[in-house]
């Protein structure tokens, strides 16, 4: 087995990281149909990106979550004792709403619909992982995961997520989540897949 490099060692991310996981997010998420949708100028996505995903970071996920980086990736994981903390607050939503401009509503919409239909019990929710596509395949994005997943399986819960990306669901399938649902988001947007990984046990492991 090849030893993981330093690089793509999850290390806890603070808020004096927020403009490098900013940066690694906006290229991490430039082809993802969801925030294609949400960011549809070619020439501003990415500048787009980095100030929505920094402003999640600053606001919400490094003060009520689980965030970690790598070199090139990083992840925002939400425990059961978070979770209606770490929902966007009105401040986030407009600040957010500034961002997103003529697409605001259409964000608001699509994230009332994936809260109604998130699950009920105790779980561990992974809200954003992402690598940048310089660095694919070096196992930045699967070190994330791992980490996260084995904090879930210790405290013996589930974990949740949503993907709107179809080529993204095999390798989360490698890591044991199975596909509940696919919703077709509003305004003609793409199709947004929940997914479920039950904990697992050591014995499992």
């Amino acid at each position: 087995m090849t030893r993981m490099s330093m690089t793509n060692t999850p290390k806890t991310a603070t808020i004096d990281d927020a403009a490098t996981i900013g940066r690694t997010l906006a290229r991490a998420f430039g082809d993802d149909p969801m925030m294609r949708w949400f960011f549809p100028g070619d020439a501003s996505r990415e500048a787009g990106l980095g100030r929505y995903f920094t402003t999640l970071f600053t606001r919400q996920y490094v003060h009520h979550g689980v965030c970690e980086y790598t070199g090139s990736a990083a992840a925002f994981w939400v425990p059961p004792g978070a979770q209606d903390k770490a929902v966007p607050d009105a401040g986030t939503i407009r600040e957010l709403s500034e961002i997103l401009g003529d697409r605001a509503p259409l964000f608001r919409q699509a994230a009332q619909e994936a809260a109604a239909a998130g699950p009920q019990e105790p779980h561990w929710y992974l809200a954003v992982v992402g690598a940048d596509p310089a660095a694919q395949g070096r196992g930045h994005g699967a070190a994330l995961l791992r980490s996260g997943l084995a904090k879930a399986d210790a405290a013996g819960l589930p974990v949740y997520l949503e993907s709107s990306t179809p080529a993204n669901l095999p390798f989360y399938e490698h890591f044991d989540f199975a596909v509940l649902g696919e919703v077709q988001l509003p305004g003609g947007g793409p199709a947004l897949w929940s997914m479920r990984r039950a904990p697992r046990h050591p014995a499992d492991a």
